[in-house]
Order: C-alpha cells, then structure tokens, then sequence
C-alpha cells in the first residue's frame, strides 16, 4: 500500500481551523468577559469561575473525542464538532441568565474536543503519513498565532458590536470555513482508519510491547504535572511579576511569552528532527522552571524576567508539540487518538484547577514561595517523562495477518 501524504490543503486548513478554534472557544473571552459580567449582572471573577469549570467539564470529553476519531476518522468528528461549535456559540449568544450561560459555555468546552489540537494531531497521524510529526510541528507553528489575531480582532469586533453579536459571528466562520475544512479531511481519515481497521495496525509500524501500562501512567503524569504548572504561570503572570517588584514592566514581560512559544517550534522545527520525542518532553519541562528560578534570583531585574518570560515561552511551545508527537513515538499509530484524548483529558483537567489553586497559595504562603512550589512541581513533570527513558521495553515489528 503506498505511504499516505497529507495534502498541502489540509494542513493549511487544519492551521486556519485550530486559529479559529482557539480564537473563538478559547481566547476572545477573557476580551468579553467585562461586557458579559454587566449584561447579565455579575461580577467578573464569576464569569472566569465559569469559564474555568467549563474548561474542567469540557477536560472530560476529550477521552471519548479521541476514541470516536479512532472509529471513524478524525476528519468526521471534527466536521461534526464544527458544527457543535458553531451551535454552542449561539447557544451561548442567545443566554438569558448567567446560570444558563453558564451551562452553555460548559457544552461550548465540550464540543471544542472535537476541533481542537488533539483531535487535529490525530487526523494529521491518520492522514500524513511518515512525515506526520513534521506536520503537527508545522501545524503547532501555525495554530501558535491564535492569540496574537485573535486578542486584537476580538477587540476590534467588540468596540462595534455587543459581546452577543461577536459570538454570533464567531459562530458563521466555523460553518462557512472550518466545516468545509473538516468535511474534507473527513474522506482523507475516514479511509485511513478503513485501511488500519482491515489491517489491525499499519504496516512497518513499530511499538513499545512491554510494561506500556507504566509508560502510558508516567506520560499521563508528565503532562498533568506539566499542565498544572504552566496554567499557573500563565493566568498569573502580570501581577506576579509585579508584586516581585516590575510593576508596569511585568506586562511588557508577559508580552513576550507569545513570540518566544512561536520560536521554540521554529527552533525544533529546523534543529529538532533527529532529537527523540522523550528528551524533547524533559527539555519542554525543565524550561520553565529554570526560568522561575531565574527570576526569583534576580528579583526586581527586568533582564532576569525577560529571560524568565522567555524560557516559559519556549517550554510551552514545545509542550504543544510534545503533546502530540510523544505518544506517536512511545505507542504508535493504533489507537493513537484514545490514548492522546486522555493525556489532553489530564493535561486539561490540572490547567483547569491551576488559576484557583495558585491563588489559594500566593495568599497563603506568599508569592515566592507559590513559586518555589510551581518550580518544585515542574521538576516533578520532568522527572515523570524522564522515568520513560528508564522503563525496559522490547520494541516488535508488527505486520498485517
């Protein structure tokens, strides 16, 4: 059977899908959630409560997206998932409460399973061939502009328009573009998973045999671990940066977080392809936490926060690489999409409880030492994907019978 390819079309669609996706599920609420907490007379920690029990609810689809793309081709639940996006955007649109926005936002985070990168990581793997895990690189280096277009559009849409009417057309740009993109992929995965069913496994496809039980828990903890600790950073970065002593420097700080996630995947895209995947995830993890150290080290020098901001950036960006590449290389292609559902499912499910729980700490214990232990915590994700290189496997050609 020759090798499959994915088409130059696909990947630049699933690139202008996940932009989308991230753009409008994900990013254009923190731009609203002001707009929303007076429309429907609440406060704005409420609306970020909301939102944040909607990321851990949504945390629990991901499992089943991910077998429901291992079934019937990944390009087929992203089609259907477009249209639950564009259909919970209005749902969400068209609330008359704050309960009831609320559970529409909920259902929003649930449907974003199906189009967002773990199910895009898993169409490209079921439709790209041996030259998959550049294309989620390529694919990571792409989606990574989501906040840059969509924080400033979101913006600019909302000083015409009401927070409902923004949504409402939100909601148009997954039917008129995003469908269109994903009902194609559908005929590329669909046949795909036919090819794979008929065979059991692909040809020439090598994968771990023994003790995967403990590889898959020590990954699944690796990225809760990391996860948690990124999340924490991230929602807080600004006004920590500023009670260390920055003050109005910690935004400009922050602000480099974006460019520097968006190099990491230009530099492992150019240095990065002969580097296993395992090591890649150890490097993705101590990142930020060296960084951390950085800065409480050189505390109030806006050189150090600048480095600091910087190898946080790079240790995401790879992690959003990782993310999809490490279970290819530890598992293989069958059942790859159950098995990325559930490391999305933990990796959510910890950046979902992260913002609370950081600022339990940072009122309790105080800010350096909440960071101390988001450094602690990081060194733990690490040590997890570390511990993989550790475990004895016996690596078997599987063939078709």
């Amino acid at each position: 059977m020759p090798e499959a390819k994915l088409p130059a079309w696909a990947l630049a669609g699933l690139g202008t899908t996940q932009i989308i996706g991230y753009g409008t599920l994900y990013y254009c609420i923190s731009i609203l959630v002001p707009d929303i907490a007076r429309d429907l007379a609440v406060s704005e920690p409420w609306v970020f409560g909301a939102f944040s029990v909607a990321l851990l609810v949504g945390a629990f689809a991901a499992p089943t997206s991910g077998k429901l793309a291992d079934r019937w081709g990944a390009g087929r639940v992203m089609a259907f998932g477009s249209i639950g996006s564009a259909a919970t955007l209005v749902l969400t649109a068209l609330t008359p409460s704050a309960w009831a926005f609320a559970v529409a936002l909920a259902l929003m985070q649930v449907v974003s399973a199906g189009v967002l990168y773990s199910t895009a990581f898993t169409a490209i793997i079921q439709a790209g061939g041996r030259k998959a895990q550049t294309s989620i690189v390529h694919l990571t280096l792409i989606a990574g502009f989501a906040s840059s277009l969509f924080w400033p559009l979101t913006t600019w849409l909302h000083s015409a328009m009401t927070w409902r009417e923004v949504l409402l057309l939100y909601a148009a740009l997954h039917i008129v573009i995003c469908l269109p993109v994903h009902w194609g992929l559908a005929r590329l995965t669909s046949g795909a998973v036919a090819d794979a069913h008929r065979a059991d496994v692909s040809l020439e496809e090598t994968v771990v045999q023994q003790n995967r039980n403990l590889v898959f828990l020590l990954m699944l903890l690796g990225f809760a671990i990391e996860g948690y600790a990124l999340s924490a950073m991230l929602v807080h970065i600004v006004p920590l940066t500023q009670a260390l002593g920055l003050g109005a420097a910690g935004l400009v700080v922050a602000s480099l977080f974006g460019p520097a996630q968006v190099a990491s995947r230009l530099i492992n895209l150019v240095f990065g392809g002969d580097l296993s995947q395992v090591w890649l995830a150890v490097i993705a993890a101590v990142l930020m936490p060296i960084g951390i150290v950085v800065l409480l080290g050189t505390t109030p020098s806006f050189t150090g926060a600048v480095v600091f901001a910087v190898l946080m950036g790079l240790g995401s960006g790879l992690t959003s690489i990782v993310s999809g590449t490490l279970p290819l290389e530890l598992f293989g292609r069958h059942g790859y999409g159950s098995r990325l559902g559930w490391s999305t499912s933990a990796k959510q499910v910890t950046s979902a409880l992260a913002p609370f729980t950081m600022s339990l700490s940072m009122a309790e214990v105080g800010v350096s030492a909440s960071l101390w232990i988001v450094t602690a915590a990081g060194l733990v994700g690490a040590v997890a994907f570390a511990l993989i290189l550790l475990v004895p496997k016996r690596s078997t050609q599987l063939v078709s019978g």
